[in-house]
């Protein structure tokens, strides 16, 4: 078993090496906490989450942090907007955060740090690329000096004489280049006091980038395995992470990066003043959050992904049809067997993990789970027990364990409900067909459709 990665920063795929054998360190970016997390926050959580639930699937132990930018000048600007404090208007989006991110099924990071617990921190690492002559004070203000930093540019390839042949003439007073980025800002007139720090520089705040360098640092050590987050990100935050990071400690940050494809709606660029911004608390409202989810995984992480209702409609007849499957299967066998034997089940659970193995490939995994939803249906009612439970086992695998997508196992029925599909069903025995589909009709308008097993009997769906 040999898990590939694609590398952004030698844009090719390699086989997966952590730097301590069975234990993998990944930090993921997280949200500025100033909205409502949005489609694209949700295609990031869930791609990293893929990875996360591969790795501990193939044995891997997984120390995973994601931060919360608590200080960020969006912030500063709508709490004053609100006339509440910055921390008030974090906490809400933070908790809404967690909310959205539970009905994906995302599971939860080891460490959520917030810069506003790492401001000590902060300094002191800012204090030592001052030092080493990393970085330098104008006025309270202090910048990372991105010439200095020789390799600057090595993950976006973006080389800084041509950035500089690009770039448009301007004043830069107090910065020694126009290129150079802020590690601390000084505090400006009207900020509220609670995002005003003392400094050796004065009183003030972390810029962006700085802040992710040590809360990664901090939480996973001076080098990690994978860090990950949107595409966008690439540059210049995740470029200048690195020229931070190892300016200060001299060695390797990241070893490998990984950035997931943006999302567009109906092939446009999702931005507010189009019109086509969506949270995921209004998208949740007219979708199932499992078939959000189902959705997410049918391209690759790293292909951009289009959501249109027609896509989204596509996903939920899908899930549909898996929660079908499994529900008929549950109905005829009730435990799931620990281990798979038959050889071509094994097989088949191989090549899922083999998809998931080349660069997290969820889209071809999808494929082995339809393959093997189609083994459900034509075995339900030929095959042993002890199959029929492999089977069971399977799915539950493939679908829960690695794609986190959370099966239906049916509901409790109110008494109208289990009197509508005895009266049904015995109307099929007696061969009244149009009775029969007469309480079909009226089952469906309750939300549920029925599923006809080929031994007559009948179970209850869902749906989506």
């Amino acid at each position: 078993m040999t898990i590939k990665v694609y590398n952004t920063l030698t844009n090719s795929k390699e086989a997966f090496e952590p730097q301590k054998e069975s234990f993998v360190s990944m930090y993921v970016c997280g949200v500025t906490p100033y909205d409502h997390v949005h489609l694209g926050h949700a295609r990031a959580y869930v791609v990293f989450d893929i990875i996360k639930r591969h790795l501990l699937q193939r044995g891997y132990k997984v120390k995973h942090v994601q931060n919360f930018t608590d200080v960020d000048d969006k912030i500063i600007k709508r709490a004053l907007e609100k006339n509440i404090q910055p921390s008030q208007l974090s906490q809400v989006y933070i908790d809404d955060y967690f909310t959205q991110m539970e009905k994906l099924n995302v599971l939860k990071a080891q460490e959520y740090p917030r810069v506003t617990g790492l401001i000590t921190e902060i300094i002191s690492f800012i204090e030592e690329l001052v030092s080493k002559g990393f970085a330098y004070n104008v006025d309270g203000d202090v910048y990372f000096s991105v010439e200095k930093f020789q390799d600057y540019g090595k993950l976006s390839k973006r080389k800084l004489d041509s950035l500089k042949a690009g770039a448009r003439v301007g004043i830069c007073d107090e910065k020694t280049s126009v290129f150079d980025f802020a590690l601390w800002k000084k505090t400006k007139e009207n900020e509220p006091k609670e995002v005003s720090w003392d400094s050796p520089w004065g009183k003030g705040r972390p810029g962006w980038h700085i802040e992710c360098s040590v809360m990664a640092s901090h939480f996973l050590e001076n080098s990690i395995d994978i860090h990950g987050g949107g595409q966008d990100l690439i540059f210049p935050h995740h470029e200048n992470e690195i020229a931070q990071s190892e300016a200060k400690t001299g060695k390797q940050f990241v070893k490998y990066w990984v950035h997931n494809g943006f999302v567009t709606i109906n092939n446009e660029k999702m931005s507010k003043s189009l019109n086509n911004f969506f949270t995921l608390k209004e998208i949740f409202k007219e979708y199932n959050p499992r078939v959000v989810r189902y959705y997410l995984l049918t391209q690759h992480y790293s292909s951009p992904l289009d959501l249109s209702d027609v896509g989204l409609d596509g996903a939920k007849n899908a899930l549909q049809g898996l929660d079908d499957a499994y529900l008929r299967l549950i109905s005829v066998v009730k435990e799931a067997s620990l281990e798979i034997k038959d050889k071509d089940l094994s097989d088949l659970r191989e090549g899922f993990l083999s998809a998931l193995d080349d660069n997290f490939n969820s889209e071809k995994a999808l494929s082995y789970l339809h393959e093997l939803k189609s083994i459900i249906l034509n075995e339900l009612f030929t095959a042993c027990k002890e199959r029929l439970s492999y089977l069971r086992k399977l799915f539950e695998d493939l679908t829960e364990k690695s794609l986190g997508i959370t099966l239906y196992r049916g509901e409790r029925l109110d008494n109208d409900l289990e009197s509508l599909l005895k009266e049904r069903n015995q109307a099929r025995k007696t061969k009244n067909w149009a009775e029969s589909d007469r309480i079909r009709d009226i089952i469906n308008s309750k939300g549920y459709k029925i599923v006809d097993n080929k031994d007559g009997t009948s179970v209850v769906v869902k749906r989506i």
